[in-house]
């Protein structure tokens, strides 16, 4: 495992999932982290499971206030920025033809302008220190549309959080400040109870075992490790990158 000792680490979306889950690791390794979402009780119960060096603040992501709150508590607390999980999102898919304004402003804000924002927060932060890693979490739709799933506004939404990935590793590579995207088909997390009831999630998401080549769904440990990968020196010279974390998706069909 990669030491993040004496690093400070930003994860949003840090109550579940894949951002509890990357909390949890980097804590393990040594960092101190902040872990931002919506639901203060929700966070609260994180930082308690996590343990060690974590403190939550809570808000709405697409809120540029929010990321700033988060940099600041991180500033306020740890002394500083080193490494972003820049991963908060939302889910479900609806028909193109039925979705209405507030549903898309809904994808938009929270995927893009709050990794938009946020990545801006943690970059000027990580100026300060001589430079940082943000690694974003996007997604496998932003590369292939998915019939079962129609979901045109969450894809665009993500293949805005590509393209600002390469966009960024230009402009902030002069200050030392690496950025790179994990692009993850079907995860098992709490994302999927968001739209589906306890009982629909157990009988959906099996279904998609079979989707994925490698023969299952992803679980929040498949995506976190390769998170913490593109967030440790050991990827010091990878920057720009959307990194497929499918079961091999991507690569074709079986």
């Amino acid at each position: 495992m990669n030491s993040f000792s004496s690093k400070v680490a930003i994860v949003t979306g840090g109550s579940s999932g894949i951002g509890k889950e990357v909390a949890k690791r980097l804590v393990a390794a040594g960092a101190s982290v902040v872990i931002g979402g919506r639901d203060e009780a929700k966070l609260a119960n994180a930082a308690r499971e996590i343990g060690g060096k974590v403190l939550y603040v809570a808000g709405d992501i697409a809120l540029p206030s929010t990321a700033k709150a988060l940099v600041a508590a991180a500033t306020d607390a740890f002394g500083g920025v080193d490494i972003l999980i820049n991963n908060a999102g939302v889910f479900k898919p609806k028909a193109f033809l039925e979705v209405d304004e507030q549903e898309y402003s809904w994808f938009l804000d929270t995927i893009l302008k709050g990794k938009f924002f946020m990545a801006q927060a943690a970059a000027k932060a990580m100026q300060l220190r001589g430079g940082g890693a943000i690694v974003q979490t996007g997604s496998l739709w932003a590369i292939q549309a998915i019939g079962a799933t129609p979901s045109a506004a969450y894809s665009a939404a993500n293949a805005g959080v590509h393209a600002l990935t390469r966009n960024l590793a230009i402009e902030l590579a002069p200050f030392n400040i690496r950025i790179n995207t994990v692009a993850p088909a079907v995860v098992e997390t709490p994302v999927y109870n968001t739209f589906m009831t306890d009982d629909q999630v157990k009988d959906t998401l099996p279904s998609f075992n079979a989707f994925h080549p490698l023969g299952r769904n992803g679980q929040p440990a498949d995506v976190a490790e390769a998170m913490l990968f593109l967030a440790s020196s050991s990827a010091s010279w990878i920057t720009g990158t959307v990194l497929p974390v499918d079961g091999g998706v991507t690569a074709g069909r079986i």
